[in-house]
């Protein structure tokens, strides 16, 4: 029996990227992607909150290189669910 009565949800697997600016990438001969994290959630709005958490980080002023342009969640399937931007940042 599971505890309070509570049925299990079923986890997916998410796959979020942080994205450099293509055009930064390519000037140093460096695959777009600067960083890949797979996280086990049980919706796609866990894996959004954590995409927008790193980033956030991704972006603070005391990375190296340029700051990240988008964030995306792709699901297990390969689909991308999610994509973020620095342009959809309010100002």
């Amino acid at each position: 029996m599971e505890p309070d009565g509570a049925a299990l949800k079923p986890r997916e697997t998410y796959h979020i990227e942080v994205l450099a600016s293509e055009d930064e990438a390519d000037a140093r001969g460096e695959d777009f992607v600067r960083q890949r994290v797979s996280v086990r959630t049980g919706t796609v709005e866990a894996a959004k909150e954590r995409a927008l958490t790193l980033f956030a980080r991704a972006r603070a002023p005391q990375r190296s290189g340029a700051p990240a342009e988008a964030v995306r969640v792709i699901d297990g399937a390969g689909t991308e669910v999610f994509r973020w931007s620095r342009f959809d940042e309010p100002a």
